[in-house]
């Protein structure tokens, strides 16, 4: 599966451009504080299970197979703005809360159902905080767009967008993770390795797995 594909795919799924995705793929960096040291093994384990909720395990291995809490980590450090590191490291706590809310425990002491019930919950509200945070950007997002028309391509402005709700940051670095990860491309989806034939015309069998690259 080509990885800007994916990003794309993504982004419809998930209600908006993929955090980082760019940056992640050229190899590049952000150049921003480093939140790596802000990640415990407590969290990544934390984030493997969120992960694991997402994309669990059937037949085929879930999220957790791929280290998925150890991805977002390199993720996060790596691609993600100041704002954009910060809004997700408060995010796990504010997931921690969300949890201890509903079910007067952790995340890591609910059963698989209060897990996907919380998720499901956090989807919808993610889905409300990023139409209001597109609202509220619109304006400051139209001026710099404006202002750019008027200048030459080496003096464009570059606007940063508040950052999306913290679940819609876990859930794309989980897809894009998971679907570009060693565990995702050989066992839940059909993989050839490259180089090979090339045949335009495999027959497609109903219920069959999607084509890896």
């Amino acid at each position: 599966m080509d990885r800007r594909e994916l990003l794309r795919m993504i982004a419809v799924v998930t209600g908006g451009a993929v955090i980082g995705g760019e940056l992640f793929l050229s190899g590049c960096s952000t150049g921003a504080k480093s939140a790596a040291e802000g990640f415990t093994a407590e969290n990544i384990a934390l984030l493997d299970e969120v992960g694991e909720t997402i994309i669990p395990a059937t037949a085929t291995p879930g999220a957790k197979a791929a280290k998925i809490g150890e991805f977002m980590k390199v993720w996060v450090t790596d691609c993600y703005t100041e704002a954009q590191q910060k809004a997700f490291m408060e995010g796990i706590g504010k997931l921690e809360d969300a949890c201890k809310k509903a079910y007067k425990k952790s995340f890591m002491e609910c059963s698989p159902e209060q897990r996907h019930e919380l998720l499901v919950g956090l989807e919808k509200e993610a889905k409300e905080f990023n139409k209001a945070v597109e609202e509220k950007d619109k304006p400051a997002r139209e001026k710099i767009e404006a202002e750019n028309k008027k200048l030459a391509w080496k003096d464009h402005k570059e606007f940063e967008a508040t950052p999306p709700h913290y679940y819609t940051l876990m859930k794309q670095m989980t897809l894009f993770g998971f679907f570009t990860s060693n565990t995702g491309c050989t066992e839940t989806l059909q993989h050839i390795a490259v180089p090979g034939k090339y045949d335009g015309a495999v027959p497609y069998v109903k219920g069959g797995k999607a084509w890896a690259e």
